[in-house]
């Protein structure tokens, strides 16, 4: 991959994404998803309860303060385009940022980055579900959205501020520990050797994750 974290890097936001409401069979029991994100031309306030003008259908599992704003890069967009042949444009994943120069799946938990006048932590990855599989049209899209460790980033805003397409995304520091969203989703899903190692960025996750890796790490200590 050619992008790169670190303090430091910088890399530059390609498109903001708002969804399209969707219905169809795909969306499950919810009857609708705002998984289909489109770019808009114009600035988009990033607070700490979400992506203003976005729509989140399932807030069970979706949005909240640790999963304020969703990130993908241009090359794992690429990377998708490439293995699933389909062409995907900004937002086709799902994201409300697309960015160019940031490895969003290779953000270690905790990072923060300043994009424009706001102020993000990466806090997690995203966990992909059927609907994300029925909107693309992919049958066994989870099973290999896994497996290519390609996630993308939830973050939490720690600073409200509008952003842009064209804005200066900059990692400003990054926590020790090294902890990946790639690192949690393979632990979420199967790879229990790493627990030990997601243990040390606990505090660093949102209620989710933290109650997962609790849930988890009680059940490998019976």
């Amino acid at each position: 991959m050619t992008t790169s974290t670190g303090p430091g890097v910088e890399g530059r936001v390609e498109s903001v994404n708002l969804a399209v409401v969707r219905t169809g069979e795909w969306t499950m029991q919810k009857g609708r998803s705002g998984i289909d994100k489109r770019p808009v031309d114009h600035s988009v306030l990033l607070t700490a309860d979400g992506v203003e003008g976005d729509t989140i259908c399932d807030l069970k599992h979706h949005g909240g303060p640790d999963q304020a704003v969703y990130a993908y890069s241009c090359d794992d967009l690429a990377f998708w385009a490439a293995e699933l042949g389909q062409p995907l444009s900004p937002g086709a994943v799902g994201e409300n940022l697309t960015l160019s120069g940031v490895d969003c799946s290779g953000a270690v938990v905790g990072e923060r980055w300043q994009i424009g006048a706001a102020v993000l932590q990466v806090r997690g990855p995203r966990i992909p579900c059927r609907v994300f599989a029925g909107f693309r049209g992919v049958p066994d899209l989870v099973k290999r959205f896994i497996a290519a460790g390609r996630p993308g980033a939830y973050l939490a805003v720690l600073r409200p501020a509008a952003v842009k397409g064209g804005d200066t995304v900059r990692v400003v520091d990054r926590p020790a520990h090294g902890v990946t969203v790639a690192h949690i989703l393979a632990a979420r899903t199967g790879e229990r050797t790493l627990l030990p190692q997601v243990a040390t960025a606990r505090e660093h996750l949102g209620v989710r994750g933290r109650a997962w890796l609790d849930r988890t790490l009680d059940v490998t200590r019976t």
